[in-house]
């Protein structure tokens, strides 16, 4: 049985995490999407809004289960018995910068994989960040956020 990673911050989920997250469970036998703190963003959801949009937004996908750590990817990895970690990568800058975190995680444990799954073309501009910028002008992310995430947004603002 293949288990993976997703690791991420996912502030919040986007449709690009998504179509990665589906994509993998057409490869994986099991996807666990892991929430990682990232020191060098500030979250706009805390923890727990975030493991409830994720779970929400993937509750139709029987082979993801959604938690968090506080760890380094690989730690989280071993822990969770996961030999795959998968990257979603959109451009030439987040290959580069993938490519730099795979070398580190070898480094620290040669039998996990890093897997990058690109972002389907319709989602290749879409981020958490570009989603927090439109949400502080007051702008639709409908289309841009998975259904689930989009309600419990506007419940909130």
């Amino acid at each position: 049985m293949t288990k993976a990673i997703f690791p991420g911050s996912f502030d919040p989920l986007t449709m690009g995490h998504m179509n990665v997250i589906e994509r993998a469970c057409k490869i994986f036998d099991e996807v666990i999407v892991i929430i990682l703190e990232n020191s060098e963003k500030r979250a706009l959801f805390d923890l727990e809004e975030r493991l409830h949009m994720i779970k929400s937004a993937c509750a139709h996908l029987s082979k993801v289960s959604v938690m968090s750590a506080d760890t380094l990817t690989v730690e989280a990895a071993k822990t969770l018995g996961a030999n795959v970690i998968i990257r979603g990568v959109r451009s030439i800058k987040d290959f580069e910068y993938e490519k730099d975190i795979a070398s580190v995680n070898h480094h620290l444990d040669q039998s996990i994989e890093t897997i990058l799954l690109y972002t389907d073309e319709r989602y290749g501009f879409v981020s958490s960040s570009v989603i927090k910028e439109l949400l502080k002008y007051g702008k639709d992310i409908n289309g841009l956020v998975p259904e689930a995430v989009h309600s419990y947004i506007q419940n909130k603002f």
